[in-house]
């Protein structure tokens, strides 16, 4: 072909064969981040929000990606031509499991994740999710064909945005816009898309192996650089899940949150891969300072009063570090002969990091220590240069000055330490933080450049300023404990009555009770205070539903609610999380359960697939509080989740849901499940005149009957129950549809 063509239109066919082959590129990353979170909302109604589903999931990902990976390294090895011919089959064949979606499977009750989910997703998604997972390397290694040795990394740059583009649009766009069936018809389409594209792109591959640019005739990489990208790729991708983990956990709980360090974990290999080397160059010269100076601040919880802004922080220093790492595996890619094997190696060093931040940490760490950890690696994996040369001279000196600065870069900051730490409001303490951090950055500065001595200063910062006081509650028994929901710590706060003890989930309070009495321990607090919605519906249930009323309540939390209950009635709470359930009943660091009511039946589980197994005309109340922190799981919120709490409600029974939020107005998501189910509902926005006396919080509950003459009870008792507000033009979610984004406060 290419001899048919004048010299003069050989420039514009070679543009035009790389617009091709970077919109093929484009397409296929696209539709593979477009895909994960699209089959995770098509999930959560069937497998519920436990994090043993999404873990499995997750690692169903990155087993099929790095297959991807591997059978895209594999074809390098036939010819051009038939390459191409057996992955258009591969993708033909994937096509029989179009339109995308899950396959009609009903799971046991039982089901264990760990076997269940991989099933499931690989028989629904596998072979779809494998055939485009193999699409940037083996699209790059055809361009290199394709081209004449062109240089293939740059569309790499272009697989990331097209990653990154799938990333934003599901939660901007395609959620808020389009029901699960719309988007499963939308994603098919782009499938067949990437199919003509591939095609396209197969015509401009030379029929023989006789090029140099299609063969390996470049040296193989030795042990230690594959495990030099490893690592290179490993740290950024557990950075990227760590910080997820840290600002949540720490900072400020926050929906959509995720979206934002794993849009920029996928824009730091555009800026690392472009063709334009400034930018890439100058945030890799700078990321050691940044890592030292970012490092030690978020490390000591950032501004408190300022969530916002030390989130930022925490960010910068994560696509800081992408960008630095990302950049030296591009300087020590290979010739493009040997692509494939280098992003194979990438694709394992990427799933050995989300091992380690989101299934390894949570069981080994009882706190966030993957963050700190991965900042100590990548400082000592991050390109450094001198910032003088007389630092360059000093510790490139073969004499004792040297081993006098290296002792110095050593006990600086153990005597910083040690007067912080052993005085902790002198001088040097917390109230005078930064003038300790000011002498930990002036001697870091000097110590950019020589390995050993930075990563010392930096290990004191992160120890100084932060660690030393996570370790002290990881040392003290009972203070804090950690499952794959989060980490749960235990406060104590003295008082002339006995003081109070606080659950914390990350930012969040999960309940605090009154120490001291028996009556002070069994007095109901925070959002399930007497004059809440929840308390005045568990004072009402005798009169509602006689002395044997049967009580159900999600989410067990530190067990407050069960000091409402009176002898005779029938409790039972669904809790998901393990954890909580050791908090609240077996570590005796909370007396609820066992003042209140010593033998509850607790059910382990996501509530929704629970409830579903439950008899009909089971409970006379339940009351749904799962959203006491600032994640909303959606599945619980639902028009067919309504329908559920119904069925296992007595005709006359009540329920009650908690959406006290301080991001997202759920008012509207509970008016419009009202309307469309049938049901009578009023609000109560308690707002208590002091929270001294039972240390009551500000809460928001909406009681729903089938009879609205539960309803007029309530409102006897308290005229505050009012109708709640419906959103004019607003749609209730459905297993098919949902978006929070017009329920953003703010926004």
């Amino acid at each position: 072909m290419a001899d048919t063509v004048g010299a003069d239109d050989r420039p514009l066919m070679a543009r035009w064969c790389r617009t091709m082959f970077v919109a093929t590129i484009l397409t296929g990353s696209f539709l593979l981040f477009l895909v994960q979170p699209m089959v995770a909302r098509m999930a959560l109604p069937r497998l519920g929000g436990a994090p043993a589903v999404w873990n499995s999931a997750m690692l169903v990902y990155q087993a099929l990606l790095l297959a991807g990976y591997a059978y895209a390294h594999w074809l390098g090895r036939v010819r051009p031509r038939a390459q191409a011919a057996i992955h258009l089959g591969v993708l033909i064949v994937a096509a029989l499991w179009l339109p995308i979606g899950l396959i009609a499977m009903d799971l046991p009750v039982d089901a264990l994740p760990a076997l269940w989910v991989p099933w499931l997703l690989g028989l629904s998604i596998g072979p779809l999710f494998f055939a485009v997972s193999a699409q940037a390397p083996l699209i790059q290694r055809w361009f290199s064909a394709a081209s004449g040795g062109g240089d293939p990394y740059a569309l790499y740059a272009a697989s990331n945005l097209g990653s990154f583009a799938g990333l934003i649009a599901y939660p901007l766009l395609v959620e808020p816009l389009m029901a699960i069936h719309a988007q499963s018809l939308l994603w098919s389409a782009g499938y067949v898309l990437l199919i003509v594209l591939v095609l396209a792109c197969a015509t401009r591959l030379p029929k023989t192996l006789a090029s140099e640019h299609v063969v390996a005739t470049s040296a193989p990489p030795g042990a230690k650089r594959i495990l030099h990208w490893i690592a290179l790729a490993l740290v950024p991708s557990g950075m990227m899940l760590a910080t997820s983990t840290y600002i949540s956990t720490d900072i400020v709980a926050m929906p959509l949150l995720w979206v934002i360090p794993l849009g920029l974990y996928l824009l730091s290999f555009s800026v690392a891969f472009a063709n334009d080397r400034w930018l890439a160059d100058l945030l890799t010269r700078i990321a050691p300072i940044t890592i030292l100076l970012f490092g030690g601040v978020i490390m000591s919880g950032g501004y408190t009063e300022r969530p916002f802004f030390s989130a930022g922080i925490a960010l910068v220093l994560l696509f800081m570090i992408s960008v630095a790492l990302h950049t030296a595996l591009y300087r020590k890619r290979p010739a493009p002969d040997r692509l494939t094997g280098f992003y194979l190696a990438m694709s394992a060093g990427g799933a050995l990091g989300g091992v380690f931040a989101a299934l390894v940490a949570p069981v080994v760490f009882d706190w966030t220590y993957e963050y700190p950890l991965l900042i100590l690696a990548a400082g000592a994996l991050v390109p450094q240069v001198y910032l003088i040369a007389r630092l360059r001279n000093l510790w490139m000196a073969k004499g004792g000055v040297k081993w006098v600065a290296l002792a110095a870069i050593v006990l600086i900051p153990l005597v910083v330490a040690g007067l912080r730490i052993g005085n902790p409001d002198g001088l040097l303490g917390d109230s005078q933080q930064g003038i300790a951090f000011l002498i930990v950055a002036t001697i870091g500065f000097a110590a950019i450049g020589a390995r050993l001595p930075y990563m010392i200063v930096l290990a004191a910062s992160l120890v100084l300023f932060g660690g030393y006081r996570s370790l002290e509650l990881s040392i003290e028994p009972g203070a804090r404990v950690r499952s794959y929901f989060g980490v749960y710590t235990v406060r104590n706060e003295p008082g002339p009555d006995g003081g109070t003890r606080e659950l914390d989930h990350g930012t969040t309070v999960h309940g605090i009770q009154l120490r001291g009495s028996p009556a002070r321990e069994r007095t109901p607090t925070t959002y399930y205070a007497v004059g809440s919605g929840v308390g005045q519906a568990m004072l009402a249930a005798p009169a509602l539903y006689g002395p044997t009323a049967r009580i159900g309540v999600v989410g067990l939390g530190t067990g407050t609610l069960s000091c409402y209950a009176r002898p005779g009635q029938r409790w039972r709470f669904y809790e998901i999380d393990p954890a909580v359930v050791a908090i609240a009943r077996d570590t005796g660091q909370f007396t609820y359960l066992s003042r209140c009511l010593p033998n509850p039946d607790i059910r382990m589980g996501d509530a929704r697939i629970a409830l579903a197994h439950d008899a009909s005309n089971s409970l006379d109340l339940l009351a749904l509080d799962a959203f006491s922190s600032d994640s909303v799981p959606m599945h619980l919120m639902t028009r067919e989740a309504f329908a559920t709490y119904g069925r296992v409600l007595a005709p006359g029974g009540l329920l009650l849901v908690h959406i006290s939020n301080r991001f997202i107005d759920l008012e509207p998501v509970v008016a419009a499940a009202a309307r469309e189910g049938g049901w009578t509902a009023v609000i109560l926005r308690y707002r208590p005149s002091s929270v001294l006396v039972d240390r009551a919080s500000a809460s928001d509950w909406v009681a729903l009957s089938r009879d609205p003459r539960a309803i007029a009870a309530l409102r006897a008792k308290d005229p505050g129950w009012t109708m709640p507000t419906p959103r004019k033009g607003f749609a209730g979610w459905t297993d098919d549809y949902s978006t929070i984004l017009p329920l953003l406060k703010g926004f």
